[in-house]
Formats: C-alpha cells, structure tokens, sequence
C-alpha cells in the first residue's frame, strides 16, 4: 500500500485542507514548495475561470505537485473539475457527498482521487466507488461536519481496519505529536487545516490568525447550519448567536465569507476553526510548520 506522499508525489505525506476562500495561491505553493501538498479550495468558487487564474497562479510560482478541492455539493462541481483536469491538476481531495460521479469523470484522466470521511460506512462507500485514499476527517477538525462524526482517535484505526485503501489522518493534527500519532494509527499521511490558517503565506486576517493562536482546545463550538451539517467554528459574537437561534444561519451569506475571514469584519460570517486550536501559539511560515512536524520529537 503506498504512503500518501507516494501517491500524490511529494515528499512529506502532509496534505494542505481545502479552507475555502483562504487556500491563496502563495499558501498553496508554499505547502508544495516545502514537501507538502497543497490544495485549491473551489467550494465557495463559483467563477470557473477565477479557478483557472488561481492554478495558474500556483504553477507560476512552483513546479511542486499540488491539487485541488472539490466539493460534491457546489451545484458547479462538475465544471470546476473540468477547469482542473484542462489544467493538468493530477489530484484532488473530494468531500460533501457522493464522490462516485466524480470518480468516474476524474480516473480516466489520470487524476487521483481522495475522498474525505467523517465515519467508516461513508469510508467503506468511498472505497466502493473507486477512490484512491480516504481521509478520516475527525470531529476535532474546523468547518464543516455531519450528524454522525467520530473522534480522530476512534476513526482513523477503525477506517484502517475497514478498507484497504491508504489511509490520510485529519481532525486535531498541528504538530509532530499529531503527525507521528496518526501514523501509529495507521495512517500513510496527515490533512491539516487550522494549523495552515495561521501561517504568514495565508491571507486570512490578522485578526482570524490572532484568534487562532489565542484561543483554548474548549473555544470552538458546534453551530447548526442545517438539517444536516454542523460548522466548528470559533467563539465570535456572531457565532454565539447562532447557537443560541439556529434560525439565524439562515442569514448568514456565504457571498460574505470573504468579508470576514479576509477582511475581518467577524459579523459577516462565522469563522472556522479545529479544536488544535489550543495547540497553536504563534503564527509561523508554511515551512517552519512543516518541517516542525515532520521533525523528531525534541529534536
């Protein structure tokens, strides 16, 4: 079974998550350019043709594999996946729903294909559709969630027993703690998502990072977005009010998103956000966070 930096040709198996508005060009090629993967987020894209500019922007800047997120519930997944493989993206990480169609549209091109999973049934289906690898995305981890997730501690060895695929740790993984723990699970590689957010190469604000490096493993919280999804996120006066009257996500814009998570107006959208949080002090270059992880305890 081969490791994820195997399969996704690079030389640390640390995939970048796909964090929406804020999976910039620059952060993107800096995960690939210090031995990660980075990963373009099209989830709140609904221009294909500023998808086309972003890789673009990417393969300027580095030669390093790299790939994208798609989101089966973006009515434009289709057309987004379409702009990636003309654009010779060669791998892309897949969550929100059924990745079948998707797969049957990507494998003939040549494209990898790893799907995110917050529990074993939806890994088992994953794997039956004809992904390449799974990522058990715990319920530590930041932004969105199902009803039925599971502790990364609990999932990521359960998924492993469960399929044959290789295998990708998300959900709580900020430093090389995290990173040699999931691979005592079984895990070939790790996705990390809130760690990246406060890195000097990501455009979120300052404000956002600042809230990051300050906040307690008890900070975030669960708010109901739907009948179906939950968002973790981080403890804003916005978000406390959702909490308090799930009715008010209906108001929540997510044309606003960029608002609040770049231009730091916090009343505009929630902000989202892992419980690693309480492990992330200081805001550090993509490379120091990488080659931290990867490093040998107390090394």
């Amino acid at each position: 079974m081969p490791s994820i930096s195997e399969l996704l040709g690079c030389r640390y198996p640390i995939i970048q998550g796909a964090m929406g508005v804020i999976c910039n060009p620059e952060m993107v090629a800096a995960v690939s350019e210090a031995g990660g993967f980075g990963v373009l987020g099209s989830a709140f894209q609904d221009d294909a043709q500023e998808l086309r500019r972003q890789i673009e922007q990417v393969q300027a800047i580095t030669d390093k594999p790299f790939g994208a997120n798609l989101t089966v519930l973006n009515p434009r997944c289709v057309e987004m996946a379409q702009v990636m493989m003309d654009m010779g993206i060669r791998a892309v990480t897949t969550s929100a729903g059924n990745p079948g169609p998707l797969v049957e549209l990507l494998k003939p091109r040549g494209v990898k294909v790893l799907h995110v999973c917050p529990n074993v049934d939806k890994a088992v289906k994953a794997q039956e559709a004809g992904v390449d690898a799974v990522i058990a995305e715990g319920s530590e981890s930041g932004g969105i969630q199902g009803l039925d997730g599971v502790a990364t501690m609990v999932l990521v060895p359960a998924v492993c027993d469960a399929i044959s695929l290789p295998v990708a740790a998300a959900g709580g993984i900020a430093d090389s703690r995290g990173f040699r723990a999931a691979l005592a699970l079984g895990a070939k590689g790790v996705q990390v998502g809130t760690r990246f957010i406060a890195s000097t190469e990501c455009i979120a604000h300052e404000s956002y990072k600042a809230m990051i490096c300050q906040a307690a493993a008890t900070d975030t919280f669960l708010i109901q977005r739907s009948d179906k999804i939950l968002v973790r996120v981080l403890p804003t006066a916005l978000a406390r009010r959702v909490r308090e009257d799930p009715s008010l996500a209906r108001s929540i814009r997510r044309q606003d998103i960029g608002r609040a998570w770049i231009q730091g107006d916090f009343d505009s959208y929630t902000l989202a956000a892992g419980q690693d949080v309480g492990l992330v002090h200081e805001v550090k270059s993509v490379r120091e966070i990488i080659e931290e992880m990867v490093s040998s305890p107390g090394a």
